[in-house]
């Protein structure tokens, strides 16, 4: 069974849950132990670690994710009605490779179980087993990454925390539908791997433009499956991590609004923190954004799929110079906004459907002022290609 992967939760972490107060996480909280396993059909949210960062040539020391555990369950939820379980950890198999397999089983049989595994790792290749993971289920899979750089590799390189996005997209079966890079720095990437990004009609978003508005990653989040963070994307001042030192990235305000904006999304199934340097004080970070994680998918409004259009009001703005009309709804119940992909018959429409892709309101501004949305053209590129 793939869930005897799992390692329980170290008695340290019992110990420590056994003197919190009732109203703390902790005692809230299901525990996978020697003795038990938990009642899966009565779970929500699903956190696990994976004990494996041989993907990170700068690891020094082996994971422990003791310190995180005693900082997050040491917080107080806020009122949710979830059912959260620790299911232990994935120990680091003889190779990589044995890791990948297990976390892909198990994440696969948790997405099924339509439990939302949060992930913490471990270096960021564990990424390419989160996304292998969706490969039973046969959809295409939307992956936003908030990271510094785009861990694009030569194509036979090994895979690893740098490299692993080049596997993803080669990879066959390749269900990769959307790649986005939510908080990227420019020096940290060549041109031609931005050019790359272009050139695939994926979308990245630089980490000024995020700071300045950080509102305007909710679509993007919105229509993602999988969401995978790099703690180097965060600055060292926030995050504590001053081993590989980051003078510059998101703030603890920032990373944690991005959880959020994840963890709200009807459509996220997968969360992944990952490249923790072990230190107390990244355990704090940690902590605090899948407690934001968790908040978020309190308030979920279960607006996807897109269901009933009763609750939504339909907005068309007619292109002149394309002949052609752009369809936007808006829901009654959030405000939050869509744009319609039509259907292509004769192109190959990974989708093969009509399909609806989140957007803002400054997104239909632009369309009312005949400006093509720059994501709506993308996503029908794709449809095309």
């Amino acid at each position: 069974m793939e869930f005897d992967f799992l390692k329980p939760v170290d008695d340290e972490i019992l110990s420590y849950i056994n003197g919190l107060t009732s109203q703390q996480l902790g005692s809230k909280i299901v525990l996978h132990t020697e003795q038990y396993f938990p009642d899966l059909n009565k779970i929500k949210i699903a956190v696990m670690g994976v004990l494996e960062n041989r993907g990170d040539k700068k690891a020094v020391s082996d994971v422990d994710l003791i310190p995180l555990r005693k900082e997050l369950y040491g917080l107080f939820p806020g009122n949710w009605d979830a059912s959260i379980a620790d299911l232990g950890d994935i120990l680091a198999g003889n190779s990589a490779a044995d890791t990948y397999f297990a976390l892909k089983k198990v994440v696969a049989s948790l997405i099924k179980k339509k439990i939302i595994p949060i992930v913490i790792g471990g270096s960021q290749d564990l990424t390419y087993a989160l996304y292998r993971a969706y490969d039973d289920l046969e959809q295409m899979v939307n992956l936003v990454s908030i990271d510094n750089k785009f861990d694009f590799g030569k194509e036979n390189e090994e895979i690893s925390a740098s490299s692993y996005l080049t596997k993803i997209i080669i990879d066959e079966p390749n269900n990769l539908f959307n790649y986005c890079n939510v908080g990227y720095q420019t020096y940290f990437n060549s041109q031609e791997e931005i050019d790359l990004i272009e050139k695939l009609f994926f979308d990245a978003y630089r980490l000024g433009e995020i700071s300045n508005n950080i509102s305007i990653s909710e679509p993007v989040f919105r229509d993602a499956d999988l969401v995978s963070i790099d703690l180097n994307s965060v600055k060292s001042s926030d995050s504590g991590n001053f081993i590989s030192f980051a003078p510059n990235g998101f703030n603890g305000k920032e990373i944690c609004s991005l959880s959020r904006y994840a963890g709200i999304s009807d459509k996220v199934s997968s969360f992944g923190i990952f490249n923790h340097n072990n230190s107390a004080q990244e355990s704090v970070i940690i902590a605090q954004i899948i407690w934001y994680f968790i908040e978020g998918f309190h308030y979920r409004s279960n607006e996807y799929p897109f269901g009933s259009k009763e609750n939504y009001l339909k907005y068309i703005v007619p292109l002149e110079e394309e002949e052609e009309e752009l369809v936007f709804y808006k829901s009654d119940k959030t405000d939050r906004w869509w744009i319609e992909i039509p259907f292509i018959s004769n192109g190959n429409n990974k989708l093969k459907r009509n399909t609806l892709l989140p957007c803002s309101y400054d997104e239909y501004l632009l369309a009312c002022n005949q400006e093509l949305p720059e994501r709506w053209w993308k996503a029908q590129r794709k449809n095309i290609l």
